[in-house]
C-alpha cells in the first residue's frame, strides 16, 4: 500500500531533479551569452592574404558597390600635417597687462616650443581672435625682470576651442583618393599585386568592414547568439541523454569554464590584434589543450564533444572558419586517440608527435589548395614554426592539467598511477600493520581491474580504489581474521552488537586516514561505498539466533554506505565481497567457484546494493565470468612433485 507521504515525496524528488536539471542547463546558456557578447563584430568582412610583388591566389574579385579608395595611413597622415601648420592653439586673455605684455607657466611655453608653434591665437574681451608670437611671450620669472614686480599669467588655454578649430582643419584633408565603381574589376586570378592594387584591396575590406559594423550588426549579432546557444545546446543534450553520470554541477562547472577560457581568450585576443589571421590562433590560444585535459578526466566521447563545441563557437567569429574547424577538429582528434589511456607524463610526448604531423598534413594541403590551379607553388616555412609550437604547446598541457585536476579536485590517469604505487609510504605501513588485510586488497586490486576492462569501465580508478578500500583497518589490525596469526579472536569475547560496530567502523577510520594522507575525494569514495548498506551477518545472525524472542535492530548490524553509484565502484564492492568469500571454500573446484560467484553477487542484488548503479545486466555477467576465470586460476590444482626413489642395490 502506497502511503501519501511516500508519493510527495516521489513527486517532491522529481521537481528538485527538474531544477537541479534546468540549473545546470543554465550555467551553460550563461556561457554561451558570455562568449557571445565578447565576440568583435568586424571579423565578418570579407578576409583575403596578399602581398605586394606576389599573385593574387583567389578567383577574380569585381567590385559587387561602389566603395572609396582609401588613402594609406602614410600619406593621409602627411597631408594632415601639412594642413596644420595654419593651425594656432587658442587662449584665453584673462587680465590686461601694462604694454601689452602676455604671460603664461614656464612649463606651458616649454610645451608650444617643443610642439613647433610660432604663433598663438589669443581672444579678446571683445571675442577676437589676435595672432601673437610666441617668442614675445613671457613667463612669471622673466615678466618679473622686465617690470621690477611679480606677475601672475594672463593667458589661459582654450582646449573647447582649440580641438574645435583642429578637428575643421583636418577635415578639410579627404580620407580617400579616388572611387571604384559596382562592377569594375579590382583584380584577377594571377595578377600580380602592386601598390595600387594593394590599396584598392585594403579599401575594399576596409569598406565592407564599416558597411557591416554600422549596418548589419544586429542581425549579425542576433545570429551568432542563435548558433552560439544551439551548439551549446547540442552539449547539454549529450550530457543529459548520454552522459548522465557526469552531469554533476563540479563537472559541469569544469566543461563550461575550459569553453569559456578558450572562447573568451580568442575573442579578446581577436579584438585587440591587428589584422587577425588563423596564425594568431596558434600563436596565443593552445586549442589542443581542450581535448587533452577533458580526455585525461573523462571518457573519448565527452573530450571530443566538448573540443567540438568549443571550436563550432570559435569558429562563429573566425574569417576562415572551415580551415580553423578542419585543424582543430583533426589535431583534437588525435590527441583523444593517443591519449586513450594516459598513465605517463611521456605519453604527452607521443601525442605532441601525432599532432605535429596531423597539423603539418592539413597546413600542406590547405597551401596546395589555394594554389587554385596555377602553376605557381611556394613553400611557406613559417608552417614548420607553428607546427613545432602546437607540438611545445601539447608537452605543456600538463601544467593545465594539473591546475584543473587541482581545483575541481578531479584525478588524472597519472595521479592513478602514483596512488597505485605499492611502494608508497601508507602502503609500506599497510603491509606491516596489517599484511593479510594488504594481501587481500592486492587481490581484490587484481579482480577489479580485470572487470573493469572486461566492461571498459575505468581500470586504473578501480585498481587505486580496491587498494585501499579497506585501509581503516591498519588502526585495529588483530580484530580482524586475515590478520590473526592464532586462532584468538577478540571480537568473538564482545557482544555482537559491539563486534559489529568495531567492524562496522574500519570504514570510518578508512576516511579519516585517507583524509589525513589528502587521498582524492574519488579513493574516498571507494572506501565509503565498498559495503554499501549491507550488513555484517556474522554477528546478525548470532544476535538473531541468541535472542529468538527479541526483534533485533538491523541498522546496528549495517553499514552506513552510501551505496555504490559507479560502475567502479560497484565492481570493487563485488570484487571485495567474492574475495573475502573464497577464502572460505572447502574445496575449489570450478562448480563450487562457480556457484560461490553467482550466489554472492545475486544476493548483493536482491538486496538492492546496486539499485543506484549503471551497471547492465550484460556487464554483471561479464563481471561474474571475469570473477570466475580469474579464482580458478588462482586456485588450480597443482602438480605435485614426485620424489627421487633411491636404489637400495646401489646404497649396499
Amino acid at each position: 500500500m502506497t502511503r501519501p507521504w511516500d508519493d510527495f515525496g516521489n513527486r517532491l524528488s522529481h521537481y528538485s531533479s527538474i531544477l537541479y536539471d534546468i540549473f545546470n542547463a543554465s550555467i551553460f546558456v550563461l556561457v554561451a551569452i558570455a562568449g557571445w557578447w565578447l565576440m568583435p563584430i568586424d571579423s565578418v568582412a570579407p578576409e583575403y592574404t596578399f602581398e605586394i610583388g606576389k599573385p593574387w591566389t583567389y578567383e577574380e574579385l569585381t567590385a559587387d558597390t561602389d566603395f572609396p579608395i582609401y588613402k594609406t595611413d602614410e600619406s593621409l597622415a602627411i597631408e594632415q600635417k601639412e594642413a596644420l601648420k595654419n593651425y594656432h592653439p587658442y587662449y584665453t586673455l584673462t587680465k590686461r597687462l601694462p604694454d601689452f605684455k602676455y604671460v603664461m607657466s614656464a612649463q606651458e611655453l616649454e610645451q608650444l616650443q617643443v610642439g613647433g608653434y610660432e604663433k598663438i591665437s589669443v581672444v579678446g574681451g571683445r571675442h577676437t581672435a589676435k595672432l601673437i608670437d610666441v617668442s614675445s611671450i613671457l613667463t612669471p620669472k622673466t615678466a618679473y625682470v622686465q617690470m621690477g614686480k611679480e606677475v601672475q599669467p594672463n593667458l589661459q588655454y582654450d582646449s573647447i576651442q582649440s580641438q574645435r578649430v583642429r578637428e575643421s582643419i583636418l577635415a578639410t584633408v579627404s580620407s580617400t583618393q579616388g572611387m571604384v565603381q559596382m562592377g569594375q574589376k579590382i583584380i584577377d586570378h594571377g595578377e600580380i599585386i602592386t601598390s595600387e592594387t594593394q590599396q584598392m584591396l585594403v579599401s575594399y575590406v576596409r569598406y565592407h568592414a564599416e558597411k557591416y559594423e554600422t549596418d548589419v550588426t544586429m542581425p549579425v549579432r542576433a545570429g551568432r547568439l542563435m548558433l552560439t546557444l544551439v551548439v551549446m545546446g547540442i552539449l547539454v543534450v549529450y550530457m543529459m541523454v548520454f552522459r548522465r553520470n557526469l552531469w554533476r554541477l563540479k563537472n559541469v562547472l569544469f566543461f563550461c569554464l575550459i569553453i569559456f577560457i578558450f572562447t573568451a581568450g580568442t575573442f579578446i585576443t581577436m579584438r585587440y590584434t591587428n589584422n587577425y589571421t588563423y596564425s594568431h590562433a596558434i600563436l596565443f590560444i593552445p586549442f589542443v589543450w581542450i581535448p587533452i585535459a577533458t580526455r585525461v578526466f573523462f571518457d573519448s566521447r565527452t573530450a571530443y564533444m566538448v573540443n567540438l563545441a568549443t571550436i563550432l563557437i570559435v569558429a562563429v567569429a573566425m574569417p576562415s572558419p572551415f580551415i580553423f574547424i578542419l585543424t582543430q577538429l583533426s589535431i583534437g582528434s588525435v590527441a583523444v586517440a593517443s591519449l586513450k589511456d594516459m598513465s605517463q607524463r611521456a605519453q604527452l610526448i607521443r601525442t605532441a608527435l601525432y599532432v605535429m604531423i596531423a597539423f603539418l598534413m592539413i597546413s600542406i594541403a590547405g597551401m596546395c589548395i589555394q594554389v587554385n590551379g596555377t602553376m605557381e607553388w611556394t613553400w611557406d616555412w613559417t608552417i614548420l614554426a607553428y607546427t613545432l609550437i602546437e607540438g611545445i604547446l601539447v608537452v605543456f598541457a600538463y601544467g593545465f592539467i594539473f591546475l584543473f585536476e587541482q581545483t575541481f579536485r578531479l584525478v588524472s590517469g597519472i595521479t592513478l598511477v602514483e596512488l597505485s604505487n605499492v611502494n608508497s609510504n601508507l602502503m609500506h605501513e599497510f603491509a606491516e600493520k596489517a599484511p593479510g588485510t594488504f594481501q587481500h586488497s592486492l587481490q581484490v586490486s587484481n579482480l577489479a581491474t580485470e572487470a573493469a576492462k572486461r566492461i571498459e569501465a575505468n581500470a586504473l580508478l578501480v585498481r587505486a580504489g580496491a587498494l585501499y578500500h579497506d585501509i581503516g583497518k591498519i588502526s585495529m589490525p588483530h580484530y580482524y581474521t586475515e590478520n590473526q596469526s592464532n586462532d584468538v579472536n577478540p571480537l568473538l569475547t564482545m557482544t555482537n552488537q559491539k563486534a559489529a560496530q568495531v567492524v562496522i567502523n574500519h570504514v570510518e577510520e578508512g576516511i579519516r586516514i585517507a583524509k589525513k594522507h589528502h587521498l582524492p575525494p574519488v579513493i574516498i569514495r571507494f572506501i565509503s561505498t565498498h559495503h554499501g548498506k549491507s550488513m555484517v551477518k556474522y554477528f546478525y545472525n548470532s544476535e538473531v539466533n541468541q535472542n529468538p524472542n527479541v526483534e533485533v535492530d538491523k541498522k546496528l548490524f549495517s553499514y552506513k554506505g552510501p551505496k555504490p553509484q559507479t560502475k567502479e565502484e560497484c565492481i570493487l564492492m563485488m570484487a571485495d565481497a567474492i574475495e573475502a568469500r573464497s577464502r572460505s571454500l572447502k574445496e575449489y573446484t570450478e562448480e563450487q567457484i562457480s556457484r560461490m560467484v553467482d550466489d554472492m553477487i545475486n544476493q548483493q542484488i536482491e538486496n538492492e546494493q546496486y539499485s543506484m548503479s549503471p551497471l547492465s545486466f550484460r556487464d554483471v555477467e561479464e563481471i561474474k565470468q571475469v570473477f570466475k576465470q580469474k579464482l580458478i586460476t588462482i586456485y588450480h590444482h597443482r602438480i605435485q612433485y614426485p620424489e627421487i626413489v633411491k636404489n637400495t642395490d646401489e646404497t649396499k
